[in-house]
């Protein structure tokens, strides 16, 4: 794929166009650093800003609050937008690998006849389609897909290879579904007998019910609701490696990455960013637009709006406190132990 910059700018709509030669062919896109002569590549920091006098790229995409001091370092053509990252996602679509091609329902699928297939809808081979299955117009279901009954998906969804998804399930528009991701399993849920002698199997007759847009990332499971449903909001984004447990609710707009574990019963409310290897004990409550950091332990409650890390996780300004005071312990312990030393205190 190669296109010129004046037609990258216009996809873009640049406001600024700065020393640009606009029939500059751009063949592909990289890091300013390991950049080729027909590359396009971005500044969106400050810190970029230093690979872009050595880089070999042909142009940059820059944000408009860094473009001044990017233009001063030599006269290659830079692209001057608000947001030099979201611009850059729309190149990337340009560039993109078009999706396997797979047209119509192949001959190896199987299909239960009570299945209700939409318009223009592709089945890979290998692919099971259980009793009242309902799938929208323009979706596309790739090998090896099992689909059990009475679930419902959306228009405009792409499923990849290997997916399960379990019974009742209900999925929106426009979702995206990675390999091997997992919908609808049994919650982990386990009480001992009343004798003690064994362990006893809790049902989950609930369901899952996924909203439009969502992306599952590959190895993430999504367990079953006990009853109710397990919920995730529309727009939610969810990394791969990632357990959500039975009765979860995630709002929308929420970003969940790779290895986080929510246990059951979990509320998270709209635009929650959950970083990479956090874990969420069970019944505790996510306000709107909190923040948990990588590796954070959540045991309670966090306010809509504050920023929690740290095992257990702490708001972050008490946090900071908490290390600097972790910092300065060796000294401190050393004026402790003089002081005792002078009352004739053992420590």
């Amino acid at each position: 794929m190669k296109y010129t910059l004046k037609e990258i700018s216009e996809k873009i709509q640049a406001k600024t166009i700065n020393k640009l030669n606009e029939e500059i062919t751009v063949t592909g896109l990289n890091y300013a650093e390991f950049a080729k002569e027909n590359d396009l590549t971005l500044i969106d920091k400050a810190e970029h800003i230093r690979f872009w006098k050595d880089s070999k790229a042909c142009a940059a995409i820059v944000s408009k609050k860094i473009s001044e001091e990017v233009a001063q370092i030599n006269n290659k053509p830079i692209i001057v937008v608000e947001n030099a990252d979201l611009a850059m996602a729309k190149v990337l679509e340009m560039f993109a690998i078009p999706y396997p091609e797979q047209n119509g329902i192949h001959e190896k699928a199987v299909i239960d006849p009570t299945a209700k297939i939409g318009k223009n809808v592709s089945i890979g081979p290998g692919a099971y389609i259980g009793k009242n299955v309902e799938i929208g117009d323009n979706t596309i279901i790739y090998a090896n897909v099992c689909i059990y009954n009475d679930t419902t998906i959306g228009t405009n969804c792409i499923i990849w290879p290997s997916v399960t998804i379990r019974d009742r399930t209900v999925i929106g528009h426009f979702c995206r579904l990675y390999s091997n991701c997992s919908i609808g399993t049994d919650g982990f849920g386990y009480r001992p007998s009343e004798d003690g002698k064994s362990i006893v199997r809790i049902p989950h007759i609930g369901n899952v019910v996924i909203g439009s847009f969502v992306d599952i990332g590959s190895n993430t499971c999504i367990d079953n609701a006990k009853y109710g449903s397990t919920i995730i909001g529309d727009y939610t984004k969810i990394d791969n490696l990632v357990q959500i447990g039975h009765n979860v609710i995630i709002g929308k707009g929420c970003m969940i990455c790779g290895q986080a574990g929510i246990s059951g019963s979990v509320n998270i409310g709209d635009g929650v960013i959950i970083a990479g290897n956090a874990g969420v004990k069970d019944h505790v409550n996510i306000g709107s637009g909190a923040r948990v950091g990588g590796k954070a332990g959540v045991m309670h409650d966090i306010p809509a709006g504050e920023s929690h890390m740290g095992y257990p996780a702490v708001e972050g300004r008490q946090l900071a406190k908490q290390w600097a005071a972790v910092r300065h312990l060796p000294e401190t312990m050393k004026k402790l132990k003089a002081l005792a030393k002078s009352l004739n205190i053992d420590l």
